[in-house]
């Protein structure tokens, strides 16, 4: 039953069988934005994940995705340096050309803990998506204890990064991880002490979420307070929470969405029928009310216990950076 969600590590099972054009979207409709916090910046609110348009066989489907998103002002792209080979970021290159690129807010994440190999990493990522910046990059994977120290020591990622803004490559500066909420805000408290300030930070935000080693609980609170972005990602852990039955995508969409201090939520998409569900929830989103939000949590209390459905926190199953150590220190794949 795990053997597919520990294949697809990073990325996370499929997200669902839609069917194209079961949802129908007007030609005019736009996704609803919000606030990036302190960037100045109006995101969509619901991001296109980057690993899931690696998936498909025919790469057009993946063009066509990202172009009919962007389309329609989702324009909040993520991807990843790791991402299949580096398949995922060299396809949406191709998708952000004849135009398409001045419609994007692009992020990718890099997984080098030492300077050099943060360095060479964006490079190869500003090469595969066909641009000379990236509007956000993030640090991968901060689900060790020790990884903040290693990202902030002298000769550690954050110095490549700063660097890097300052050479017009990139515009803002975050991390992500999927582990534990203590690191994350170990990684925030490091920030601090080194008189640094994240723009984003990126977490699991779901409903199984909100009852076991929560992020939303534990870190949202504590980023709002120092105007840092929050960007929400597995909504559907990864699609285990379609397997174990407790809630359906929309439902689990819809929650993610609604909880307060999240400026997007980034869902993966790897066909046209997952992507046109995300997009009309993106441009028909109704926040839940507090019953409904009330009654959902109870269903899936249960499902919860112990971590069982979010694999990510609990299992190495989704850690790529410890099944490719190497990933932290040079840039091949």
């Amino acid at each position: 039953m795990f053997a597919m969600a520990a294949r697809k590590q990073a990325g996370g099972a499929p997200q669902g069988d839609v069917p194209k054009d079961k949802y129908r979207i007007p030609s005019d409709a736009r996704a609803r934005t919000r606030q990036l916090g302190r960037t100045g910046v109006r995101v969509s609110i619901v991001g296109l994940g980057g690993y899931h348009l690696g998936l498909p066989r025919d790469e057009q489907e993946s063009i066509r995705i990202v172009r009919r998103a962007l389309d329609h002002g989702m324009n909040f792209l993520d991807n990843c340096w790791d991402y299949n080979g580096g398949k995922s970021e060299e396809r949406m290159g191709k998708a952000l050309r004849d135009g398409y690129r001045e419609k994007a807010f692009l992020m990718t994440k890099l997984d080098g803990r030492t300077a050099q190999s943060a360095r060479d990493q964006l490079d190869q990522s500003l090469k595969r998506l066909q641009t000379e910046m990236i509007d956000l990059v993030q640090i991968h994977e901060v689900i060790r204890d020790d990884d903040p120290e290693r990202c902030f020591a002298p000769g550690g990622t954050v110095e490549a990064l700063v660097e890097a803004r300052k050479a017009g490559k990139l515009r803002f500066i975050g991390f992500t991880g999927h582990k534990n909420p203590r690191i994350h805000r170990h990684m925030l408290e490091t920030a601090r002490k080194s008189s640094f300030q994240f723009d984003t930070v990126q977490m699991p935000i779901n409903v199984l979420d909100a009852h076991y080693r929560s992020f939303e609980k534990e870190v949202l609170p504590l980023a709002q307070q120092e105007g840092t972005a929050v960007l929400g990602m597995k909504p559907l852990a990864a699609g285990l929470i379609l397997e174990s039955g407790a809630a359906s995508a929309v439902e689990c969409l819809r929650y993610a969405m609604s909880v307060p201090g999240v400026s997007v939520t980034i869902t993966g998409c790897e066909s046209e029928g997952v992507f046109e569900q995300a997009l009309w929830l993106a441009t028909t989103f109704k926040p839940m009310t507090d019953d409904e939000k009330a009654k959902l949590l109870r269903r899936t209390a249960t499902y919860s216990q112990g971590g069982k459905w979010e694999k990510f926190k609990t299992t190495q199953m989704f850690d790529g950076t410890e099944q490719h150590r190497q990933w932290l220190t040079s840039a091949t794949l």
